[in-house]
């Protein structure tokens, strides 16, 4: 009888910590996709920044059409992406040394650097890097947390009974920051 006690104590402290341990997971697979919805609102904002740049960029420096459809294609293809985390931290590297390149078309064209569309454009652009690097900052952080609560004993048995796998981080290779700071 009392061998019989013993082991319904240990299965009962077991299934609390099956239990404990998938609570865990859920509230950091909860934060990882929080930290992966912040990033897209970000990038989603910068791509929607894109064509009015170009605009006003069009306006003063007509004959740099090449430039112009290299933005535009590779904005629709960062767009497309989806959110596989490594497919879209590869487009929006792609993304981001075409728009530098726009926003140093302006060093060539006074009137352009003095256009308030444009001045007003290219700070936003750099207030929404800000964003996108905290936002990236935050869903990393919320990843490698997910990523050793998953691959820790014994937490890890509950992860692949439950179907928590592993998530990428997300990384954007090229310039540190697309727009540089506005003076005033």
């Amino acid at each position: 009888m009392d061998f019989l006690l013993v082991l319904l104590i240990i299965a009962g402290a077991a299934a609390l910590g099956a239990a404990a341990a998938y609570n865990i997971l859920v509230r950091r697979r909860q934060l990882t996709d929080n930290g992966w919805a912040d990033i897209d609102v970000q990038l989603k904002r910068r791509a929607d920044l894109i064509p009015p740049l170009v605009t006003t960029v069009k306006g003063y420096a007509a004959h740099e059409r090449q430039l112009f459809e290299d933005v535009t294609a590779r904005r629709n293809a960062a767009m497309a992406a989806g959110d596989d985390p490594t497919a879209r931290g590869a487009a929006e590297s792609a993304l981001s040394a075409p728009v530098s390149k726009l926003i140093a078309v302006a060093e060539d064209y006074p009137d352009l650097k003095a256009n308030e569309n444009f001045l007003e454009l290219q700070h936003q652009l750099a207030e929404t890097e800000d964003k996108i690097e905290m936002a990236r900052r935050f869903y990393n952080g919320a990843v490698r947390e997910l990523n050793t609560f998953a691959a820790s004993f014994p937490i890890n048995l509950v992860a692949g009974a439950f179907g928590f796998s592993r998530r990428d981080y997300f990384e954007i290779q090229g310039p540190d920051r697309i727009a540089p700071e506005v003076a005033p």
